[in-house]
């Protein structure tokens, strides 16, 4: 865990948003201390396309968070998202080498045999997750260190991405005078924002709405089964409704923000909207149902495409306790109202929680990541700096070698 007094940046590179928290830790835990949001320009889908435009977006965002918080930072963890992610589980067995109890070398080893499959050049594994240990045929392990047995069993969920993509996060960061300590899964990373610990154990799925993706992450007992992204997001309803409505996309985004719904039902007949027009003319008024009507059916196609990767990923009947959305696209009014109806399970919108200070501001779905990242490094605070790749071989076998010598000894 992280110490008393440690700052910890949580940086959520997003479509739509840059957004910099600055969290520190006390003896209560997390207190944040710090926000910077700026619009990104740079990011399509969750992937950058434009690296000085991120590198800008990236500079505003955490100098805002460094004046509120009054100090520098030089390290963060980085949100990962884009439809380049995969995830999938593994299995590795290993036998104990000392029967009289499991090593923390043993888990090592049995992590690193559930590594051990063939993974395509251009990818690199992000997180190996562990889901649970067994030993000697029994179960359920999540502790295995001290325990007699002669066959250890780990059960994990791996989850890989582009090497490039990560690359260029990694890239923006430094160009912003930023080291990075880790890349995160976006939606791990909101898991530990939004979910309770009895969610996570009961079952649920957790849905990320941003602005380029649609994140899902699939709990149950206590760890991740299954994690996919699906590239939908909210600047599909920004597009839709500048086309329907006949307005630039930045009136667009402000029109979705302000009076925007996904159920045309919750909305009385005598609401109106003022639509700003194209090339100069005149703004128009226009009930605000149409706008209903623009969104609903495109909410409703992304919870479908929701829906049918649950089914897939047969993780299904897990999901005791429903489904949890959050993102800023879940801003949205009915929008857990709609999700209840397609997805056909309970559902609720997700607010940062587990973090003191600057509460009011960030219990915001919105700000989930951001969150989520600063906790994530709480739980997780190496400050080894995350590289892609740069090791070379020579230096992997002298690197496990030594850790044999030492084992021996």
């Amino acid at each position: 865990m992280a110490k008393r007094g440690d700052l910890l940046v949580g940086l959520d590179i997003g479509t739509t948003k840059v957004c910099a928290i600055i969290g520190e830790v006390t003896e209560n835990g997390i207190d944040i201390i710090g926000i910077g949001t700026q619009p990104s320009k740079g990011l399509r889908k969750g992937v950058v396309i434009n690296i000085d435009s991120t590198v800008n977006s990236i500079k505003r965002a955490v100098e805002e968070a460094e004046l509120m918080a009054g100090c520098e930072v030089s390290h963060v963890f980085a949100g990962i998202a884009g439809g380049h992610i995969k995830g999938f589980n593994s299995t590795g067995v290993v036998a104990v080498r000392d029967r009289e109890s499991v090593k923390q070398s043993d888990i090592v080893r049995v992590i690193d045999a559930a590594k051990a499959v063939a993974i395509p050049l251009d990818r690199e594994v992000l997180h190996v997750i562990p889901q649970e240990y067994i030993i000697d045929e029994q179960d359920g392990i999540h502790e295995p260190v001290g325990m007699s047995g002669v066959r250890l069993e780990a059960k994990v969920h791996i989850v890989t991405g582009s090497v490039t993509s990560a690359q260029n996060i990694v890239k923006c960061a430094n160009r912003c005078n930023l080291n990075v300590s880790d890349i995160v899964l976006e939606q791990l990373a909101s898991s530990e924002a939004v979910l309770s610990d009895d969610e996570k154990e009961l079952g649920c799925a957790m849905v990320d709405i941003g602005g380029g993706t649609t994140d899902i992450a699939i709990w149950s007992k206590g760890t991740i089964v299954h994690t996919s992204v699906l590239s939908v997001g909210g600047n599909h309803l920004t597009n839709d409704i500048a086309v329907g409505l006949r307005t630039p996309m930045a009136e667009a985004e402000r029109i979705k923000q302000r009076g925007g719904c996904a159920m045309v039902s919750m909305i009385g007949a005598d609401e109106t909207i003022e639509v700003p027009s194209v090339g100069g003319r005149a703004p128009r008024e226009l009930p605000r149902r149409i706008l209903a009507e623009i969104i609903e059916p495109r909410v409703e196609e992304i919870f479908a495409l929701v829906f049918r990767e649950i089914e897939q990923s047969g993780y299904a009947d897990l999901i005791a306790s429903g489904v949890v959305i959050t993102g800023g696209t879940t801003i949205l009014e009915g929008m857990p109202e709609l999700a209840e109806q397609v997805l056909q399970m309970p559902v609720r919108r997700g607010l940062p929680r587990g973090v003191g200070g600057l509460v009011d501001v960030v219990k915001s779905p919105k700000y989930a990541t951001g969150v989520g990242l600063v906790l994530y490094g709480a739980k997780n605070p190496e400050k080894d700096l995350f590289t892609i790749r740069e090791e070379k071989v020579f230096q992997k076998v002298k690197r496990r070698m030594v850790s044999w010598f030492r084992e021996i000894v």
